[in-house]
This record gives structure tokens, sequence and C-alpha cells, in this order.
């Protein structure tokens, strides 16, 4: 029975993604049934073989031995500040972005990451049809992150469509950054955070492949990458480790803003009509959680952390997930899991058209265009890949 829910889940994403289609007869139907295969062999392959578990298992050790040593250089600046065996939020899950983030600028530096991002975007533009462009600039977006990828592909952004612009900025609102993902591990289990992070891929070109389908020119299908400026090695440095800083302290004043605004409306819905704002918004999506294979028993409660993760970010919900977490059935959990790990909310609209229009005023004015367009697509994925978790384990 949670199979057949689960396929008419699926079959529900694929007809709302259809509504939103404007040229039916663009849609290449091949890549789709292509990439939609490669993501139920790759989730079954992650959760449910010893192959997967090892892959993961290493990939795990690799992060907790990063923020193991980022810890060294959190405690040798806070040390004291917490009591022994506490860990709060600002110094154990953000301020390690910090670490994560002079790593990728050595990567950066040294040429691996821009060599990894051309070579897998070829290859995922074999097997998804999209442009080279499209397909280098999904793969970045999970290494480099939603703003700082279109620093790579400024040169080309005068003359990119808006069809493209919108599969573009899709592909980043669907991905999550490299510098968060060690965040994420210590919040939700790290076997959905990878699983997330590889469907995710797949399925954002699955469902902008129907909502926004368009067939590049051979002529067209160029890829121009940005070389950033030759810097000292030190200079680098001290720049990505700035920007880690910049990124934590953003998301923790985020933090602040939105649990202490949903405290706020929680307790005055509360207060005039005894539900409080997260119960009702759970009602409302809890039917989607159900279609995504989540038992009815746990439908309204993840219902409204998948609403919570909509208008606040990933973030908010995953604290708010590891409050609940004991309640609701693992089944459960790994769904709602996978759902968040993605950059689909509402303030990722402003965080993109704002980092385009710093490049490029024109594009960055489409984008803001189509803004609600591409949340409404990017939750897509998110779902998309839910469903597909949740008809493997």
């Amino acid at each position: 029975m949670k199979y057949l829910i689960s396929l008419c889940g699926l079959l529900l994403v694929f007809g709302l993604a259809l509504l939103m289609s404007k040229n039916k007869k663009e849609i290449k139907y091949k890549y789709i049934l292509i990439m939609l295969i490669i993501q139920f062999i790759l989730a079954a392959l992650l959760l449910n073989t010893t192959i997967g578990y090892v892959l993961i298992k290493g990939i795990t050790n690799v992060f907790d031995h990063l923020l193991s040593y980022a810890n060294t250089g959190i405690s040798f600046v806070f040390g004291g500040l917490a009591n022994e065996g506490e860990s709060p939020f600002f110094l154990g899950v953000l301020l390690p972005i910090v670490f994560i983030s002079v790593l990728i600028g050595i990567l950066q530096h040294l040429k691996i990451l821009p060599f990894l991002m051309r070579w897998i975007g070829y290859f995922l533009s074999k097997v998804s049809g999209m442009g080279k462009l499209e397909s280098y600039n999904a793969v970045a977006s999970a290494m480099v992150g939603q703003s700082e990828v279109f620093i790579t592909v400024k040169k080309q952004l005068d003359k990119v469509t808006p069809q493209r612009m919108y599969t573009l900025c899709a592909s980043a609102m669907s991905t999550v950054s490299m510098s968060v993902v060690g965040a994420y591990m210590t919040m939700i289990e790290p076997k959905y955070v990878v699983t997330a992070i590889v469907l995710n891929l797949f399925g954002g070109f699955i469902i902008v492949s129907i909502i926004n389908p368009y067939t590049v020119k051979e002529e067209e299908d160029i890829l121009t990458i940005e070389d950033e400026q030759k810097q000292a090695f030190f200079q680098m440095l001290g720049e990505y480790i700035m920007d880690g800083f910049k990124v934590a302290i953003i998301v923790g004043a985020m933090l602040i803003g939105f649990v202490a605004l949903m405290d706020l409306i929680n307790s005055l819905f509360d207060m005039i009509i005894g539900v409080s704002f997260q119960e009702i918004l759970g009602y409302i999506f809890a039917p989607i959680a159900f279609l995504m294979g989540i038992p009815w028993a746990d439908a309204v409660s993840a219902g409204g952390i998948m609403a919570t993760k909509l208008v606040t970010n990933e973030f908010v919900a995953m604290i708010n997930l590891g409050e609940i977490e004991n309640t609701i059935s693992e089944r459960t959990l790994g769904i709602i899991s996978v759902f968040l790990v993605s950059f689909a909310n509402f303030s990722s609209i402003g965080i993109i058209s704002g980092a385009v229009k710093g490049l490029n005023e024109r594009q960055g004015n489409v984008v803001a265009r189509f803004g609600l367009k591409l949340l409404y697509g990017a939750t897509l994925v998110s779902i998309l890949t839910a469903i597909i978790v949740g008809l493997i384990i």
C-alpha cells in the first residue's frame, strides 16, 4: 500500500511540473526516464547496499575528522564559553563552516575543484541532455555555493536566455554547498545528507526539463569559466576564512530572527485560536507528506517541518526535526531528512537574484520576475527526492 501511495505522489509531482510547462512539445522524455532510473539506482545503492554503507561511512569519517580539526581552532578562541560536555549551536554547528570554507579555497586555488566541476558537468550533460553550461552550473553549485557559482560563469550571463537562466537558478536552489554539508551532518543522519545531494543533482534537471523545456543549439552550447584572479596563497586563505565566517554569522543571525519570529507567531496563534501556526501549516502540508510515503500518523508533524523549511530555512526545520525525531518512525525521519537538504525556501529567491544582479543587473531582474516559479520547481525537486527515498527504504 505504501508503494502505491508513493507512486501516486510521483505522478502528482510530474503532473504539477507539467502544469507549469509552456512548451510540452520540447520535453525530452527519454532523458527524464534515464535520470529517474539513475536516481532509483543511486538511492538503492547508497541506502540499501554494503557498498553504499561503506561509501557513506567513509564520507562521514572524513567530515568527522574535518569537524574535529575545526573544533581545535574554535576551542582555542572560544574555549571556556560553554560548560563541560556542552556544545552551543553556533560553536558546534556554524563555526566549523569557516574551516570547510578554507578547504574549498585551497581546492580552488590548486585548480582541483574547477577540474572536477568541468568533467563531472561534462558527464552530466551527456546523461541529462542539458547544455554544458547548465551541467557545469549544477555541479559547481553543489561545490562552491548558490551565490558564488554565478561568479565563475559571469562572462556568459549577458548572453544567457531567460529559459537557460531559470535552469541555472533552479539548480543552485535545489542543491547545497559543500561549506554547509558538515553542519547538516551534525543535525541529521549523514547518509540522508549524501543521498539527497546526489539525487537532487539529477532531480533538478528532471523537474526543469518538464517545467522549462528547451533545446540548446550546438553553436550556443559553450562554456566559458571565469578564472579567479591569481592571488598569493595566504591572501586567498584570508579571503576564504572571512567568507566562511560571514556565512556562519549570516546563518546565525537568520536563525535568531526566524526561530524567535516563529515562536512569537506560534504563541499568538495559540492564544487566539488555541492552535499554533506550525500545527496549521502541518495540516496544510500533511497530504503532501502522506503522498511522499510518510505514514498518516506522522504526516501532520512532518508537514509542519516541511512548511517551516519553506517559509524560513532548512536549519530551522532541522532543529525542529531534532526535537520530534523520537516521536516519529524511522521511515518518516529518513523521508523528511532528505526533503530538508536543499536551499528551496523563500529567502533563497532574494539570495540568488541578488547574487545575479550584482554581476548583471538585467539578468538579476529576470531572475526576480520568476522567483516564485523558481521556488515552485525547487520544492518539487525536494518532494521528488523524498518520494524516491520513500520507495527505497
